[in-house]
């Protein structure tokens, strides 16, 4: 790993539009049939294309690179950010139960951050815990399509859990584009 002051060159793959990730026609994230109808097939939408954006920001990376941290003395790295978003899936699931709390996937507070090594079995661990703790949230929201209702011990409001859940995985991306860009220098939307 080279120095801090390193910068890797930038670049991208794109070649139609060189501030894009992917050109249009390849773009996975793009859709030419209907926009979705309705707010919850939006907001279903927007997060399915924000949980692929954060696998896209991820790929072509080895172990070690999607472990790197950003800059000292913080934590983050791609691979904490897999880790934490497996834990807030999980974590949203127990706002919306009655019953005793999920206990934290990665044990102790910013488990997911400082647990992201660069050892190929964490990446691997990492991945099918958000694939996992993804499908069991969909899962417990499948059955409540009116987005007013009102879940779980402290009442929150369907809409409400799923806007959180937009907005934490664009903030989340966000950040990817940056630890990105300083793994390899690759950059784009």
């Amino acid at each position: 790993m080279g120095r801090m002051t390193d910068a890797p060159a930038r670049w991208t793959e794109a070649t139609v539009h060189p501030d894009m990730w992917a050109d249009p026609d390849t773009d996975p994230r793009n859709n030419d049939g209907p926009a979705p109808d309705g707010e919850l097939a939006t907001l279903v939408d927007v997060l399915t294309n924000y949980r692929l954006t954060l696998r896209m920001k991820c790929e072509g990376l080895d172990a070690e690179q999607l472990a790197r941290r950003s800059v000292p003395p913080s934590t983050m790295s791609l691979l904490g950010l897999v880790r934490h978003l497996a834990e807030a899936e999980r974590d949203w699931r127990n706002w919306i139960t009655e019953g005793e709390p999920l206990p934290k996937l990665y044990g102790r507070r910013d488990g997911d951050f400082d647990g992201a090594v660069g050892d190929p079995a964490v990446v691997e661990a990492a991945y099918a815990d958000l694939e996992r703790e993804q499908a069991a949230t969909d899962a417990a929201l499948d059955g409540h399509a009116d987005l007013g209702a009102r879940l779980g011990k402290d009442g929150i409001a369907v809409r409400e859990l799923l806007v959180h859940r937009v907005e934490e995985y664009a903030r989340h991306c966000g950040h990817a584009d940056l630890l990105r860009e300083c793994v390899d220098g690759r950059v784009g939307q």
